[in-house]
C-alpha cells in the first residue's frame, strides 16, 4: 500500500467526503504515514505519523483502511 484514496458520497445527506493515505520516506531514514480528509472538491486535513520502518507505515496503513472500509 503506497497510496490510497476513497469517496464517500450521500446525496441524501449532502455527504461527500474523500480520505487519502499514502507512506512516503522521510530525511532521516523514517518513514511516515500521511493522511488526508474533507469534503471533496476543497482542500482537506493533513495529519503525518511517523515510522521506524517502512513495514510499520504500511501496516498502520492497511489497519486504518481496514478500519474506514467497515465504517463505510
Amino acid at each position: 500500500m503506497n497510496h490510497l484514496y476513497m469517496e464517500r458520497h450521500d446525496n441524501k445527506d449532502n455527504m461527500h467526503r474523500f480520505y487519502q493515505m499514502f507512506v512516503t520516506p522521510g530525511l532521516f531514514d523514517d518513514w511516515s504515514l500521511i493522511k488526508e480528509w474533507g469534503r471533496v472538491g476543497s482542500p482537506g486535513t493533513v495529519r503525518k505519523e511517523w515510522f521506524d520502518t517502512q513495514e510499520e507505515a504500511i501496516v498502520a496503513g492497511k489497519k486504518l483502511s481496514a478500519a474506514k472500509c467497515k465504517k463505510g
